[in-house]
Order: structure tokens, then C-alpha cells, then sequence
């Protein structure tokens, strides 16, 4: 369907944001990627085009910027935006690959399994049946180069972030952060709760793309038990 026209403002002096929602969720995601076909090869001056969950930053060059007298960059840059997002179809995005994630929720990989347990009111086997049954959307990549924030997270596992943040999360972690699910992709400092590890590589500079997930694609979380995960990384 067509959307209403998305609203434009400036963000500092060198970015405009493009605002979609007011929330995450699949449909505001899908606005986003909307957005981002229209506005390749818009003009020269842009410098680069950010996603995030609920809109799309797009930074520029001021003086590549040229509008009626007195008109400010910002407002020549989002008359032209408005112009190439007219009639934005919003439809959903078809889906693209799907990537099973094989993920242990054994012992001390996973640390913080009896906090969610007693944060939800369910059993582990239970956080561990409704973790891994979704089908996840990666909405975005980011914090660390490779870590993809998930979306679809059943709402009764929703648990806060932790306190007091660890000064080191391992790489291929699975975590729980609000109404998020996520997975480490580097050894990172990180305060969500952590309930079971991958033996994936999620994040390889010297592989081409350095990144296992990209945003749109679909996760499965697959339980594997501890012998599993041991043969996988080679202990």
C-alpha cells in the first residue's frame, strides 16, 4: 500500500533524517527498506545513507547544495527527497534467505538463563522452546560490525537489560536485551542477557562478506546440545 508522505527535518548540518515510525516492527522496517530502494543516486551531494529501525539518516555536503536564495541546505536536500519518495509503496518486504543459527543453551554458555527464567516466570526448557521457535527479522546490523538486532522476539521473554554490563561478552553469545534478541558477533563488552552461545562465525574480516547476516534475512535459532557445540568449534 501507499503510505503517508514520511516526515523530513535536519539533523544537524550536514544530515537530514527521514522519520518512518515511532516504533519498531516489521512494518515500520519495511518503510525503511522502501526508502532506501528510492533514494540511490539521488544527488551527488549525499555522502552516505544510514538505516535504522524507525527511519533513515542521509548525510551531505552542504556547499554540493545549491536552492533559491537564502533557502538552506537542508530544506534543497528534502525537497528533492520528498519528490523521489512520492507514492513510498510500504507493501512487506518479500522475504529473503533464511540462516539456521545452531545455538547451545547449556551451562556456563549460557550465564544468564535462570535471571530470564525468573524475570518471566517460565522454566528454561520453556525460554529455550519459545526462544528457538520464531522465525527472526534482521532489522539492522550494528553496535559491533556484524551483530544483528532480531526481530520477533516472543513477548514473554522480554527481560531488561542487565545492571551492571559485562566487560566481556564471546563472540557468538545469544542474548536477550528488552523486547530484543541478538547474538554477539565479536568478543564486545555487552549488557544483555546472555542464554546460549552459537558456534558460528558471525562476523570475519577476511571473509567475503565479512558479515554472516545482512538485514532482511530471516534466523533460526536450532538447540543443540554441549557435544554438539564442542565438535563445531573444535574443543
Amino acid at each position: 500500500m501507499t503510505a503517508a508522505a514520511p516526515a523530513i527535518a535536519p539533523l544537524g548540518d550536514r544530515a537530514v533524517v527521514i522519520r518512518l515510525g515511532d516504533r519498531i516492527g516489521d512494518d515500520v522496517f519495511a518503510r525503511v527498506q522502501a526508502v532506501l530502494g528510492r533514494l540511490g543516486g539521488l544527488h551527488p551531494a549525499i555522502t552516505d545513507i544510514v538505516a535504522g529501525f524507525t527511519g533513515v539518516t542521509v548525510h551531505y555536503e552542504p556547499a554540493a547544495l545549491r536552492g533559491l536564495a537564502g533557502e538552506p541546505p537542508h530544506a534543497v536536500l528534502a525537497r528533492m527527497i520528498a519528490a523521489r519518495l512520492t507514492g513510498l509503496d510500504a507493501s512487506p518486504v518479500a522475504r529473503a534467505r533464511t540462516v539456521e543459527i545452531p545455538t547451545c543453551y547449556e551451562g556456563e554458555l549460557a550465564p544468564d538463563l535462570e535471571v530470564v527464567a525468573g524475570h518471566t516466570g517460565l522454566s528454561t526448557g520453556e525460554i529455550i522452546a519459545r526462544h528457538s521457535a520464531p522465525s527472526y527479522l534482521v532489522q539492522m546490523i550494528g553496535f559491533t560490525p556484524g551483530f544483528p538486532y532480531l526481530g520477533g522476539l516472543d513477548a514473554k521473554l522480554a527481560t531488561p537489560r542487565r545492571a551492571e554490563p559485562r566487560t566481556r561478552v564471546a563472540a557468538g553469545s545469544v542474548g536477550i536485551g528488552g523486547e530484543q534478541t541478538g547474538i554477539y558477533a565479536i568478543a564486545t563488552p555487552g549488557g544483555w542477557n546472555i542464554i546460549g552461545a552459537t558456534p558460528l562465525s558471525l562476523f570475519d574480516p577476511l571473509r567475503d562478506p565479512a558479515a554472516l547476516l545482512r538485514v532482511g534475512d530471516r534466523v533460526r535459532f536450532v538447540p543443540i546440545a554441549r557435544d554438539r557445540y564442542d565438535a563445531m568449534t573444535g574443543r
